[in-house]
């Protein structure tokens, strides 16, 4: 099913879209607590609101050199498989409206680790990928990354 409504996010110089229908919530990066044994792209957890959510850095996902200061970080907040987890992100944009026959599929020169998620593309000012939560979940790809 194409998403009607896209959250806009800035990861590594990439414009990403994610359904609004997935996101619960955007807020500031604030305290993460490390988990021990985790794989390297989980940050940690954090409290929101009395719920423990899992922090995803998605710079370490997808294989990006570590931000200098995360304190300007952002997290959307998703549902996967019932439990919430949040994706660290570098910025936060708009939400969008989009139409079905704005998205295009991925061209060849698409980077790997954007192809891999990628539900498609979309040509705003710059190149949108249109991120599918399941994919940046599936951990045999992050496994990979």
């Amino acid at each position: 099913m194409i998403p009607a409504k896209l959250v806009t996010v800035v990861l590594g110089g990439q414009v990403l879209g994610i359904d609004v229908a997935r996101v619960q919530d955007v807020i500031r990066l604030g305290t993460v607590s490390p988990v021990p044994l985790a794989p390297h792209w989980i940050a940690g957890v954090m409290n929101l609101r009395g719920r423990i959510v899992t922090a995803i850095d998605l710079r370490a996902r997808f294989d990006l050199p570590p931000r200098q200061d995360r304190a300007g970080s952002m997290c959307v907040v998703v549902e996967h498989q019932g439990e919430p987890y949040g994706f660290i992100v570098d910025d936060v944009g708009d939400v969008i409206d989009l139409a079905p026959d704005q998205i295009e599929a991925n061209p060849p020169t698409l980077d790997r680790r954007w192809q891999q998620v990628s539900d498609g593309i979309v040509k705003l000012d710059v190149l949108m990928v249109l991120a599918s939560v399941r994919a940046i979940m599936d951990t045999e790809l992050a496994a990979a990354a």
